[in-house]
């Protein structure tokens, strides 16, 4: 066999759990855990609570999830009612658990992003009320991307460090945060990852929380999540001209996701 089918192998095999929760629908199983691998989830597994919401972007969601399925997590995809959620990639995932259902304390409440999506959240009074009552008691509390905007709205992340997408993570002081341009940021019990491709960095660096270094480890080369881009790119810093035009391109979803950081930090008395 050669190389190439061996690591194609091994990355289906990794990610067949994460691919279950949006292939199985939620009537039928009882977890992304327990459905993809036909075995029971640890009795002291971390319960993971992840919001899905309309206009999400899929993989905030999928790299984390697939570092906590493979560190056996009893993950839940939560959302107002059991309708599938739309995502940027015409792609529909399922809850798997209302508001009311899902776990009062979890151990990790997680937030994912997707610009417009985030905007609706922001200024949906149903949503701020659910992060905000798990959030109280969960041992995480964490984000990444957009999401961590959606995260601030709440007031959870007031008067802590945190990181988002570079795009709009500007607007998080508006909201009493404390911005830090890294890519994983941990400040207490809140963690914070920057863009997309941070929802893998942002995962393992959870698990070595949840499970110790050694498990997240495992979970890293199980996935082979060795990074080499093509191009020395990548961020505003490495690409000013680029990262301006990107900035310039939506006028108007700017307007409206600071108008919804301006609300919020109202709302927080800031």
């Amino acid at each position: 066999m050669s190389d190439f089918s061996r690591r194609d192998i091994l990355a289906l095999a990794a990610s067949v759990g994460a691919a279950s929760a949006f292939s199985i629908p939620a009537s039928a199983q009882q977890g992304p855990g327990p459905a993809a691998h036909q075995m029971p989830i640890p009795a002291d597994a971390p319960r993971i609570t992840m919001l899905v919401h309309p206009r999400m972007v899929m993989q905030d969601l999928v790299g984390p999830m697939t570092v906590f399925d493979i560190l056996r997590c009893r993950i839940d995809l939560v959302w107002k009612d059991r309708t599938p959620v739309s995502t940027e990639l015409g792609i529909p995932v399922t809850p798997t658990k209302t508001f009311a259902e899902a776990d009062e304390a979890p151990d990790v409440l997680f937030v994912p992003g997707g610009l417009l999506g985030t905007i609706d959240c922001m200024n949906d009074p149903e949503v701020m009320d659910f992060l905000r009552q798990r959030g109280e008691k969960a041992k995480w509390v964490t984000a990444i991307c957009t999401g961590v905007l959606t995260l601030a709205a709440t007031g959870l992340l007031k008067d802590y460090d945190a990181t988002a997408n570079w795009v709009h993570a500007d607007l998080l002081p508006l909201m009493g945060v404390r911005r830090v341009n890294k890519r994983v940021v941990k400040d207490r019990n809140r963690m914070t990852g920057a863009g997309v491709t941070a929802g893998l960095d942002f995962g393992l660096a959870l698990a070595a929380e949840l499970r110790g270094e050694d498990a997240a480890r495992r979970v890293q080369l199980v996935l082979e999540y060795a990074p080499e881009p093509p191009f020395d790119g990548g961020t505003p810093e490495k690409e000013p001209e680029q990262a301006a035009a990107l900035r310039a391109r939506t006028p108007m979803m700017r307007q409206q996701i600071e108008q919804a950081a301006e609300a919020a930090g109202k709302r927080l008395g800031i």
